[in-house]
């Protein structure tokens, strides 16, 4: 049950709907419908004309991919979304210190070989340093490959994170309102060191249902979720604060409603890793603004190559127990020569078919499965999205262009959906996957509208959804005959959207298409 002390715990219907709803009224009325579908149709077309003839014009494609609306980010970790200005805003505030030889932050008072944070705003080589050090910045592999420089950076700059939660939400919840997206699902570790400490205390059980019994004895895991919803509420708080989303000028990111995925430690001991999934599964049945788990770290990680069919089996009996609770787990994060043959063969496979994943993240290594044609076809019957995010490949495992299955997973049916992974370490935007994804896959306007409406559709979000059959981008009855931005919606639609959060969502991205299209052809003439 939902503890009611919690005042920030309500349905997650009711949490989403009150920013969704707001869409309903920016659409400006217009002439009717058989006008607006008229319209509709030759506006994409004129648009689509536009974007070929501006292909070689780097500054026009930067501005079109900018305004674009790109739907909702499903695949990004909080801490490495933050800019890694912010990251070094907050080590001078908190009067943290600079290791010298690996650029690590550390709490003070700082010790030998160590140098204040503070001279980050006064020494530009030392702040330039810091900076690559703790992003992919001006990085070039070589005796550190990409794969090993991107994963230290958190170790590098975590001292910097964990004291302002909230800042780091307002500060990627601004960034992802002006790349032109409407939703997001962040990645977060909820009360990391509750959930280690029950996790030792009770230690391994091979026999999952014993060693779940065990962990949930006199009301010890009641007490882990308890602390990890005061965490939320708390960072929420401070979010809000910094946003001045109360006020009468909120930021931006103010208007993106959001979601949390609980991360669990993949590379871990296997009696902390169930714990951490048992937090994640209790969370998103009790608490609506979580929903869902994921396994992050290295997938080549020694703890979670060796525990990898383990860490399935897990999650395949946890499922049963709580079959509300979403699962997205990164699998087939992997390339040749990072990990033995048969490692590539497996994991995507045993993610989809014995966790129940319903989607994964990066899904990089499938043309290396086992049965690679059977498991596209599953993952397509079952519409099993991949997020897929182009630079975060490229930057870790040296995979893009052709040897990337980006087009191997849309000829087959898969749902595709593009997300950033950690944009601020990679020093990306959600618009720059657009644009790599457009010139490398030679993207149709279309195409780009449908990944868009895809990174919604396949969203954890609550109640039906706008489109009337995954992949089919054809509204339901109820707003059938509506035309988004172009009038306000019929008293059907209109109950429809509100008992949805979900299609809320995606009809203020028709609404914003609308008027990107007019925007864009208003700029021609």
């Amino acid at each position: 049950m939902i503890n009611k002390s919690h005042g920030l715990v309500r349905s997650r219907r009711s949490v989403l709907l009150a920013l969704a709803l707001t869409t309903l009224a920016v659409s400006p009325a217009a002439a009717g419908a058989d006008a607006g579908a008229a319209r509709a149709p030759a506006a994409e077309h004129r648009v689509a004309a536009y974007l070929e003839s501006i292909h070689d014009q780097p500054e026009e494609l930067a501005s079109f991919f900018r305004r674009l609306p790109k739907g909702g980010d499903l695949h990004s970790h909080l801490s490495g979304a933050a800019s890694t200005e912010l990251l070094m805003d907050l080590a001078v505030e908190d009067g943290l210190c600079i290791e010298n030889d690996t650029q690590r932050a550390l709490p003070p008072p700082c010790p030998a070989g160590s140098r204040p944070a503070a001279e980050l705003n006064t020494d530009a080589g030392f702040r330039q340093q810091v900076l690559r050090a703790w992003s992919m910045q001006d990085f070039t592999p070589g005796a550190e490959s990409g794969h090993d420089h991107f994963f230290a950076t958190f170790g590098k700059f975590g001292e910097a994170t964990w004291r302002h939660p909230g800042r780091l939400m307002a500060d990627v919840s601004n960034t992802v309102a002006r790349q032109n997206q409407f939703y997001q699902e962040l990645m977060i570790t909820p009360n990391s060191q509750g959930a280690k400490a029950l996790a030792d205390r009770v230690g391994y059980d091979a026999n999952l249902p014993q060693l779940h019994r065990k962990l949930l004895a006199d009301g010890a895991m009641d007490q882990v979720v308890r602390q990890a919803q005061t965490e939320a509420d708390r960072g929420l708080a401070e979010f809000r604060a910094v946003a001045h989303c109360d006020s009468a000028h909120p930021d931006p990111g103010c208007a993106v409603p959001f979601l949390f995925i609980s991360q669990v430690s993949r590379n871990s001991t296997p009696e902390r890793v169930f714990t951490q999934m048992v937090l994640a599964m209790e969370l998103a049945e009790r608490d609506p603004r979580f929903a869902a788990v994921n396994l992050v770290q290295p997938e080549d990680g020694v703890e979670s190559l060796r525990d990898y069919s383990l860490h399935m089996r897990m999650l395949n009996y946890l499922h049963g127990v709580h079959p509300r609770a979403h699962i997205t787990l990164h699998a087939g994060e992997l390339a040749p020569g990072l990990v033995k043959p048969e490692d590539l063969a497996f994991h995507i496979r045993e993610a989809v078919n014995i966790a129940g994943a319903e989607r994964i993240g990066h899904g990089v290594d499938i043309r290396h499965e086992d049965r690679r044609d059977e498991l596209l076809a599953t993952m397509a019957a079952r519409h099993v999205a991949v997020e897929v995010p182009l630079s975060s490949n490229d930057q870790i495992l040296g995979v893009s262009g052709p040897e990337h299955p980006f087009p191997l997973y849309r000829q087959r049916g898969v749902p595709v959906v593009l997300a950033t992974d950690d944009a601020g370490v990679s020093r990306i935007t959600i618009s720059d996957e657009y644009l790599r994804a457009a010139q490398t896959y030679d993207l149709s306007y279309r195409d780009l509208k449908e990944l868009a409406r895809a990174s919604l559709e396949y969203a954890f979000l609550p109640g039906r959804s706008l489109w009337d059959a995954p992949g089919r981008y054809r509204r339901v009855r109820e707003c059938r005959a509506e035309r988004p931005g172009e009038r306000e919606p019929g008293p059907g639609c209109a109950r429809f959207l509100a008992a949805s959060p979900k299609a809320s969502v995606e009809w203020r991205q028709e609404v914003a298409f609308t008027a990107f299209e007019h925007r864009v052809l208003a700029s021609r003439t």
